[in-house]
């Protein structure tokens, strides 16, 4: 019986597997990172972002306090950035994913986010009322004391989840635990998790951060030339 003409040919078949072999690992290869492969379009659409319209100042403000000073302005900043985005981009009550070893479906916690920005504003009036400013306006010692007084009664040995942060401060300084800047910051070393490797640096050790470029210091009549502090 002759084959189906649908039927490719076995050699024909085998051709198109190890021309198909080649392809993966040339696509692999381009730019030398798995970070090019991108995933197939879902079927469903993903939920549109939202706004969900936080007092900026008073966000940034809290971030200068809460947010290793190591950062700089411009880290702070980004730090910040990215909770926005994170926090823009929730889904609140959405499915979760089904998860090894249960059959029940689950679902995400409610918005945070309302709770959080009524605690922003609890913020700068607990500082007008016991610093004599607004919290934006505040000094650093001023804003570390405001933000002491709110979490007085937080206890834990570690962290919570972003999402399960009880006041924005835990929950923005929770977020930037969690991300990979963090973690070459405690490791000392460009570990970058959840993040793209290069291939060909798959089996090298971490290369160390890049050092900072150090501060001039000012001479000052307590301060000789050349001298220490």
């Amino acid at each position: 019986m002759q084959p189906d003409d649908a039927t490719p040919p076995v050699p024909a078949r085998r051709q198109f597997l190890k021309t198909a072999g080649v392809l993966a690992v040339g696509t692999a290869a381009v730019g030398s990172s798995a970070c090019d492969v991108k995933e197939p379009a879902t079927v469903d659409e993903q939920p549109a972002a939202r706004r969900v319209g936080f007092d900026r100042a008073l966000l940034d403000a809290l971030a200068s306090t809460v947010l290793p000073a190591v950062l700089g302005e411009a880290g702070v900043r980004a730090a910040t950035d990215r909770f926005v985005a994170w926090a823009d981009g929730y889904d609140p009550v959405a499915e979760e994913m089904h998860g090894y070893g249960y059959a029940d479906v689950r679902y995400l916690p409610a918005d945070p986010v309302p709770a959080w920005r009524a605690q922003l504003d609890a913020l700068d009036m607990l500082s007008r009322k016991s610093q004599r400013v607004p919290f934006t306006r505040a000094t650093p010692a001023q804003r570390t004391a405001v933000v002491d007084a709110v979490l007085r009664t937080e206890v834990g040995e570690r962290l919570p989840a972003p999402l399960v942060a009880r006041h924005v401060a835990l929950a923005l300084l929770a977020h930037w635990s969690t991300s990979p800047e963090a973690w070459n910051l405690a490791l000392g070393a460009q570990v970058s998790p959840l993040t793209c490797r290069k291939l060909e640096d798959a089996m090298r050790a971490p290369l160390p951060l890049p050092l900072a470029p150090a501060a001039a210091t000012p001479v000052t009549s307590a301060t000789p030339a050349g001298g220490t502090t």
